[in-house]
């Protein structure tokens, strides 16, 4: 069962964020931590957009779909490629539906889906087109590959310390094994 510790917010942005509901994306055992409806509900609402109502099975599957279409924007960027034409219209879509994303201030009910998606899109838009889009960094470990902002320009890993201590004890064993050749 999914908790709210099993969520990460720190990368830099909640479009970021969005991304690591997924982890180890890339392994052989990606874990999902929006595998639900209550838990999807439960993810939008800490991050600010109380969504009003429950989610529903197709309400889960577009913002996956979301999220995977901004992964792919991501990984894009932080390559230094065009997206794939499909993710870009997909985020675009999500972003066009702005209208109802402009609100002050939480709404009692919550807000609608389309504008929280909405809003998770134009500030993944914002970002990919604006200064910040050099400070996105991609984690380096294989498993994982998370996007994330990182403001210091040295970072290699994601937040995740175990992304860190795995590439560190990585990159000693082979500092290890070279010396010993040598």
């Amino acid at each position: 069962m999914t908790t709210e510790t099993d969520f990460r917010f720190d990368g830099g942005a909640t479009w970021l964020n969005l991304l690591a509901t997924q982890g180890q994306s890339f392994g052989t055992r990606p874990v999902e931590r929006i595998g639900t409806p209550e838990a999807a509900h439960r993810w939008l609402g800490l991050v600010g957009f109380g969504v009003d109502g429950e989610l529903s099975a197709d309400d889960l599957d577009r913002l996956v779909r979301l999220r995977e279409s901004l992964r792919e924007l991501a990984m894009a960027s932080v390559a230094g490629r065009e997206p794939a034409p499909d993710d870009l219209a997909q985020v675009r879509g999500h972003a066009s539906r702005s209208a109802g994303a402009l609100w002050s201030g939480p709404a009692p009910d919550g807000v609608p889906l389309d504008a929280a998606l909405a809003a998770i899109a134009i500030q993944a838009l914002v970002m990919l087109q604006g200064p910040d889009r050099e400070l996105l960094r991609q984690c380096a470990e294989v498993d994982c590959r998370w996007v994330f902002l990182d403001t210091s320009g040295r970072r290699h890993w994601c937040p995740s310390p175990a992304c860190a201590s795995r590439g560190r004890v990585r990159a000693h064993r082979a500092r290890q094994g070279g010396s010993r050749a040598g």
